[in-house]
Parts: structure tokens; C-alpha cells; sequence
């Protein structure tokens, strides 16, 4: 089961989102699981820090996985 996380805006950055998630406690573990390749966006390993997410996509990450949807206020 994927948890859901709305995203604000047109995107997030990955290693934002990793943060907000809590699947990373801080930037530089979000930079370090990127780095290590152990971080997939809609099944393929991302490499870029700052990827420009935008809801529809999934990330997963040690065995977590966020699906990134609409924030609906606004």
C-alpha cells in the first residue's frame, strides 16, 4: 500500500519530498540514498537530487512508496 502525498504547486523536488515523507531524515541523507542509488521514480533509479516530481509519479524508497497526488486547495 503506497502512502499519498499532496503536492503543493506544479512539483516538489525529490529530495524535498524524501524529507517531508520522513523517508529521509535530513537533505543530506535524502542526497546520500539519491547518491546510492536506492531511490526509484515510477520504477526506474533516480539520480537527480533535484528532480522536479509532479503528482502522478511514485517514489519508492527502502521498500517505502509515496504516490504523489494533486493538493485539491487552492
Amino acid at each position: 500500500m503506497a502512502t499519498q502525498f499532496a503536492v503543493r504547486g506544479e512539483f516538489i523536488q525529490l529530495d524535498q519530498l524524501l524529507k517531508a515523507t520522513g523517508l529521509a531524515d535530513s537533505g543530506g541523507a535524502a542526497h546520500a540514498a539519491v547518491e546510492a542509488g536506492v531511490v526509484k521514480v515510477d520504477g526506474r533509479v533516480e539520480t537527480r537530487k533535484r528532480a522536479k516530481l509532479r503528482p502522478g509519479q511514485r517514489v519508492e524508497c527502502g521498500g517505502e512508496c509515496v504516490e504523489l497526488i494533486a493538493d485539491e486547495v487552492g
